[in-house]
């Protein structure tokens, strides 16, 4: 029961990590899992996993399910690894946004949700920290 011209809305949570990149789309409420895609799920050698390659494949595949499935818009919310590790978005976050734009699915609010620790736990490295 949608009106012509009217958006029905996904979000997409995007986790894009130094290893992999994670496109999650649920329903509003982030309840349903509509469709998750990885970019492991789209090549095979475990280095481009979390390639801007991979994160595109991934992207076009969740775009095409989500068609499917009635959902012409999406909201995106973006994550890194964070809390007390990196809170910079991986290679794939860019190019993961970029194709879901490109396949044309209409891109409504995108928001970091990257954890970020209000005062955290001890990160690995040790006393001497990381010797370069």
């Amino acid at each position: 029961a949608v009106r012509e011209g009217e958006h029905v809305f996904g979000v997409a949570h995007v986790f894009a990590s130094f290893n992999d990149t994670f496109i999650h789309v649920t329903d509003l409420s982030g309840r349903e899992t509509l469709v998750r895609i990885t970019g492991g799920m789209k090549v095979k050698a475990d280095r481009d996993e979390s390639s801007p390659y991979a994160a595109m494949l991934a992207s076009q595949d969740v775009a095409t399910r989500c068609k499917e499935l009635g959902i012409t818009a999406l909201h995106i919310k973006l994550r890194a690894t964070g809390g007390n590790k990196t809170k910079t978005p991986g290679p794939g976050a860019q190019s993961a946004l970029r194709a879901l734009a490109r396949s044309g699915m209409k891109i409504g609010r995108i928001e970091d949700v990257t954890p970020v620790p209000t005062d955290s736990t001890r990160r690995k490295g040790g006393r001497r920290g990381r010797r370069l």
